[in-house]
């Protein structure tokens, strides 16, 4: 059973499926004294405050959690909680009692939570408006006492848990449900919670050890951040945090695929495919889904033919579906061609900087339609991989149509974006000069192999001065824009090292590969999961439970111990 400890503060305690949480972190960078059970249905929402006491008071005990269980106090003054099944949550106590209280205190006839004590089956029952659902509080074994029952306005609204020893259920439910059985003791469950921890990590991490100490946590914040299929999410998801960051974004998805591909083949798949569930007719892919909505007022970036690729290497048995994922991918890939180019000019542009995935790196400060060299290069990637898959297919047709695409992309990338020393970006109605000292703009090393070598040299070069000591900084430094905690001006990120350290293995520089991979994953091990790094000071910046962050530990990781290993050998 796992037994490393973690701080709710910076990873809430959640179980794959669930769509709740408990932690005190209760909106966008809000964090209170108490723990709270936090919905993410239809965005995030604390709706159950969860307050230990001794003699009616608050009492101030500590609170910390493993995978398998949350708890409060210690010895005989401890409560512990435990996920029986994703939309119950177990909770045990003795020498402490338990004030489960809505969150919200005020009750209008749209918004709040309204209580009462259900005589059909003796439950307690909060309704909340925010999330749809139902909250029912079943006292298993010890007393209950009801605060503010059936009450409307303002008014506390609480179930008081007491007694020596005592045991309740919190259900998540849509509607209407029996009374809860408990199918298994309360120890039972926390065994059975640990262990299915421990299998996920087997399966996705089996190589952790001393050298990759982070690599279990990385696991939970995967783990955890799993929700069932419910609204528009219609498969198994990841949520990039159940923090505030409560979405799947469509490029984030493609790196918690690669860190599940190997030990979790079905669940990988579903990450590639959740966001293409919601493809237009025009090839187009939404920018987030939610629950309870699909946004599409912007894109994401196309990484996914390099995604793909990489999947295709990683998946046990090679793509599932690959006449899906060619149709797919041709589709995406034909919107940016016929959609974000200027008639006339070969190389595509982003709207804004939100398409970019960077959205609000130097390169948009000016203008926000620009053509960026990272937005060509990631097309020849995909491209190439569109040939692959068509030749694969037995489409031999199609596969030449789609290198021939992939050649002129990369001509064009290099005619239109390459001033003979550097990649630079441009307005895509001007065509004048939108560069910078940003990250973006050395991301053609995507592209690794194809690269011609001085373009290469220069890449690397580059790369070398946005290389701190704590890993790819997406300003240079010594630039005027750069800003500590700038979001795509500064700060570390965990998409853009896998993808650089990726194309320069491919390109031959591996010693700073080798670098790039070390720094990040340090930062990692220092300072937790972050949205994004300082690049100075390694600081773990915004939302602190990010699952891209702790796939990329895990890929890096991972690849790292896979050649010490046969170094040794």
């Amino acid at each position: 059973m796992p037994t490393g400890e973690f701080s709710l503060r910076e990873i809430p305690f959640s179980h794959p499926g669930s769509w709740f949480d408990v932690s005190p972190v209760v909106a966008q960078a809000t964090y209170t004294d108490d723990l709270h059970l936090v919905s993410h249905r239809h965005g995030m929402h604390a709706v159950l405050a969860l307050v230990p006491e001794s003699g009616g008071t608050r009492a101030e005990v500590p609170a910390g959690a493993t995978p398998a269980a949350l708890t409060w106090g210690a010895g005989d003054r401890r409560i512990t909680a435990a996920y029986a099944a994703p939309d119950a949550l177990r909770i045990a106590g003795r020498g402490l009692d338990l004030r489960i209280r809505a969150a919200e205190p005020t009750l209008t006839p749209f918004t709040g939570t309204y209580f009462f004590a259900d005589p059909v089956g003796g439950a307690a029952v909060f309704t909340s408006y925010e999330t749809g659902h139902r909250y029912r509080v079943t006292v298993l074994s010890g007393h209950a006492r009801h605060v503010g029952a059936e009450a409307l306005g303002t008014a506390e609204r609480a179930v008081v848990v007491s007694g020596q020893v005592w045991e309740v259920v919190i259900e998540e439910l849509p509607g209407a449900r029996e009374p809860y059985v408990p199918p298994a003791t309360f120890d039972a469950v926390v065994a059975a919670a640990g262990a299915g921890f421990t299998a996920f990590a087997d399966a996705v991490a089996p190589w952790r050890g001393e050298r990759t100490p982070a690599a279990e946590l990385a696991c939970y914040v995967l783990w955890s951040a799993v929700v069932a299929p419910s609204g528009f999410v219609g498969r198994p998801a990841v949520l990039m945090s159940k923090h505030w960051m409560d979405k799947v974004w469509s490029w984030d998805h493609c790196f918690n695929a690669l860190a599940l591909a190997a030990g979790r083949p079905e669940l990988a798949w579903h990450q590639f495919q959740v966001v293409f569930d919601h493809q237009d007719d025009r090839g187009a892919l939404p920018d987030s889904v939610t629950h309870a909505e699909v946004l599409r007022n912007f894109v994401k970036p196309p990484i996914h033919g390099w995604a793909l690729s990489r999947l295709r290497g990683r998946l046990p048995g090679g793509l599932p579906e690959p006449g899906r994922a060619y149709r797919q991918l041709a589709a995406w890939t034909t919107f940016w061609l016929e959609h974000r180019r200027v008639p006339g000019r070969p190389v595509a542009h982003y709207e804004h900087g939100n398409d970019s995935g960077w959205d609000n790196a130097t390169p948009f400060a000016r203008e926000r339609l620009v053509q960026t060299p990272d937005l060509a290069a990631f097309l020849v990637l995909q491209l190439t991989e569109l040939a692959a898959l068509a030749a694969e297919l037995g489409e031999a047709a199609a596969a030449e149509r789609w290198r021939a695409e992939a050649d002129g992309m990369l001509a064009a990338l290099l005619a239109e974006l390459w001033d003979g020393t550097r990649f630079v970006s441009r307005s895509a109605a001007t065509g004048a000069v939108q560069g910078g000292e940003s990250l973006l703009e050395l991301m053609p090393i995507v592209l690794g192999e194809h690269l011609p070598a001085d373009v290469r040299e220069s890449l690397v070069a580059g790369l070398e001065e946005h290389l701190t000591d704590i890993g790819l900084a997406t300003e240079r430094p010594a630039s005027a824009f750069y800003e500590a905690d700038g979001y795509w001006r500064g700060p570390v990120w965990a998409p853009v090292t896998v993808l650089v350290e990726d194309g320069l293995r491919r390109a031959g520089a591996v010693d700073l590969a080798d670098r790039v991979s070390a720094r990040f994953r340090a930062v990692c091990e220092k300072s937790g999961f972050a949205e994004n790094f300082d690049a100075l000071t390694g600081d773990g910046l915004r939302d602190r439970a990010y699952t891209w962050t702790a796939a990329a530990y895990l890929l890096l990781a991972g690849a790292a111990e896979a050649r010490e290993t046969l170094s040794d050998s």
